[in-house]
This record gives structure tokens, C-alpha cells and sequence, in this order.
């Protein structure tokens, strides 16, 4: 009988959390206890998990010293974090939380992950295709990297160079019909024109931002866990259905040539632990070193394999035959739901 573990799942509130408290608490080996952190109180963890504190955002200097505090305080074997913006104080901190997992790559990596510019130059280095992109702030330098990249003959995008998700993504195109987007679209599109970008912008300065050219085609991701740079489990998936940013449909793959491109950017910025690489058509355009939405399986459980190969109890003898159970063509279907209290 496995010993118990006490597991901390931070930024609670994301959307995947219900799916993935799920299957660390239904693992079919040993007890867990889950506790949950979020900066928000109307958090899906708090109803969710055995135990949940409202912290500091991931991006404020205290967000380290006060889940420390918490897995002291809670008994915690394992940090798992969820948010991009709570990767890089946990990195930084880990050699702190003695006796504790924290599943976090390290600082430099993080780093190169999430500076999208970064990114793109190192892919292109090692071979790996990534869209043509230009470096600037405010508008002046925005529409002149647009019209570079072939504005207005095609549409192009843009988005900070440190982002999480879809979050300040647009895209730059001027046939935008927005008499329809008013009328017959949700609030929220992506699409604007370059001039209404410009006067949101300001003229010099701002933050770094990213002009790049549009990739098109289907929506891919590759998901699994590393270590030192060495894949250990992992497979990828498609990525369907979008909804306010978010996918709401997967469906594995069996594809070897995209398993190799996860394997060479891994190797470059010698991930640990969790990681998501998204690819729109042949581009990749997003490397996230951490856990993102898993298609699950009754017999291949990642999030909780990953959390016992931090905690040293997967040895590498037992990879290969996980790795053969991951089935081409499951297929998973993410939906809203809720709960009530008084």
C-alpha cells in the first residue's frame, strides 16, 4: 500500500482544474489529499479541494514565501503548478522547499519559454519552423513591422512577447466586417483592423510586442512530462473547437514526426517535469513548461505519473510499457458545469 500524499495544485480556478483534481484524487493506488491556491476567492477549487487559501499572484515577489508557508503548514509532497505567471517565482525559490516536488523547469528555461521572441529564434535554430516575427513597441513600430510582414495584402497578428494563452492575441486584417462583428458576433472577437490597433496603442513605447505573420491550419499540441531534457511520456493531440480562447475538443494522435519536434525543442531548453508545445499548421507557437488540458485515459494517468516520477517512485524500466497505452483516437470533450452553495 502506497503512503499517502498530500498534492498542491496552484491557480485553481483554471479551467482544467475539475478534470485534473479528478484524476490525481482517482489515481486507483493511494490516498490523495488535494489543496488547493488561488488569487481569486470565486475559485472552482475551493469546492473541489480538501483544503484551499487564497495567495498572491504568481507575478507578485510573495507568491514563493507564501505557498512555502502552505506546504509547511498542509503537510505537502508535491507543488503542481497550473499558471504560467507562477512558474518562474517557484523556480527560483525551489531549492527552498526542502523535501518538496515543486514540478517547475528551471529559471532560464521558463525564461526562454515564455519570451515569445526567444522562442521563435531558438526554433528556428534548431530546425524547427516558427512564424516570421518582428520585435517592437507602440503603434508606429507595429504598423510598419506589419506592413513588412505583407499587410495589408494579408492579414497578419500580434501579441505581448510575455503573454499566457490567447490572452492579448489579435489579429491585423482589413476586410474585418465590423458592422458583423457588432451585430452577430459575442464581444471578444480577435479580429481588428491595423489602424483601430494603432489607436489603442500608444504612438513610442509600451510594452514589447510581437508582430507575426498569421499561421493557419489545424490546432496540434504535443503533451508529457521531461526530465534534464528527456521526454518520458507523452503524446499529441489535436486542438478544437475554440471558445473565448480556450479548446474545447481533443482527439490523440499517433504521429511520429511531431513526437520528434517535441523531442528536439525538450533537448534545447532542457525542460523538467510537465510541458505543452502548440503548433497552428506546420508552426510552433507556443512552449509551455507546464501542465495544460490532458486527454486521460483509465489506464494512463500523466498528471499522476508525472507527480510520482518527480517524487522518485516511476522508475525509467516502467516508461516504456506507459508510453505503448497511449491510444490514437481517444478523444475528449471539455464542457461547463457549476456548483452551488449557500
Amino acid at each position: 500500500m502506497l503512503r499517502p500524499l498530500t498534492i498542491l495544485v496552484s491557480a485553481s480556478g483554471a479551467p482544467g482544474t475539475a478534470a485534473l483534481l479528478r484524476a490525481l484524487r482517482e489515481n486507483g493506488e493511494r490516498k490523495v489529499r488535494l489543496v488547493g491556491t488561488d488569487m481569486a476567492d470565486r475559485s472552482i477549487g475551493r469546492h473541489l479541494c480538501d483544503a484551499f487559501h487564497l495567495v498572491p499572484a504568481g507575478s507578485d515577489p510573495g507568491f514563493a514565501d507564501a505557498l512555502l508557508e502552505l506546504c509547511r503548514t498542509e503537510g505537502v509532497d508535491a507543488v503542481l503548478p497550473q499558471s504560467s505567471f507562477d512558474l518562474l517565482g517557484l523556480a527560483e525559490a525551489k531549492e527552498r522547499f526542502e523535501g518538496i516536488a515543486v514540478l517547475v523547469s528551471s529559471p532560464d528555461a521558463i525564461h526562454r519559454s515564455n519570451d515569445k521572441a526567444e522562442t521563435y529564434e531558438l526554433l528556428r535554430r534548431i530546425g524547427v519552423r516558427a512564424p516570421e516575427f518582428r520585435r517592437v513597441n507602440g503603434a508606429r513600430e507595429v504598423a510598419a513591422a506589419a506592413q513588412e510582414l505583407g499587410y495589408p495584402e494579408r492579414p497578419v497578428c500580434f501579441k505581448p512577447v510575455f503573454s499566457s494563452g490567447s490572452r492579448g492575441f489579435r489579429v491585423l486584417d482589413p476586410t474585418v466586417d465590423r458592422a458583423h462583428q457588432l451585430l452577430h458576433e459575442r464581444p471578444g472577437s480577435v479580429a481588428m483592423r491595423l489602424e483601430e490597433a494603432m489607436e489603442l496603442l500608444p504612438e513610442e513605447g509600451g510594452p514589447d510586442l510581437l508582430v507575426m505573420e498569421l499561421a493557419t491550419g489545424g490546432e496540434r499540441t504535443i503533451d508529457g512530462f521531461a526530465e534534464g531534457g528527456r521526454i518520458l511520456l507523452s503524446h499529441p493531440k489535436t486542438r478544437e473547437a475554440m471558445r473565448a480562447g480556450l479548446a474545447m475538443f481533443f482527439e490523440t494522435l499517433e504521429d511520429p514526426a511531431l513526437m520528434d519536434t517535441a523531442a528536439k525543442i525538450v533537448a534545447e531548453l532542457e525542460l523538467d517535469h510537465f510541458f505543452n508545445i502548440q503548433l497552428v499548421g506546420e508552426h510552433v507557437i507556443e512552449i509551455n513548461p507546464r501542465i495544460s488540458t490532458i486527454v486521460y485515459q483509465e489506464d494512463l494517468n500523466l498528471p499522476y505519473l508525472g507527480v510520482k516520477r518527480a517524487l522518485g517512485e516511476l522508475p525509467d524500466d516502467e516508461l516504456p510499457a506507459l508510453q505503448a497505452r497511449v491510444r490514437p483516437g481517444r478523444k475528449a470533450l471539455r464542457y461547463f458545469d457549476q456548483v452551488e452553495w449557500d
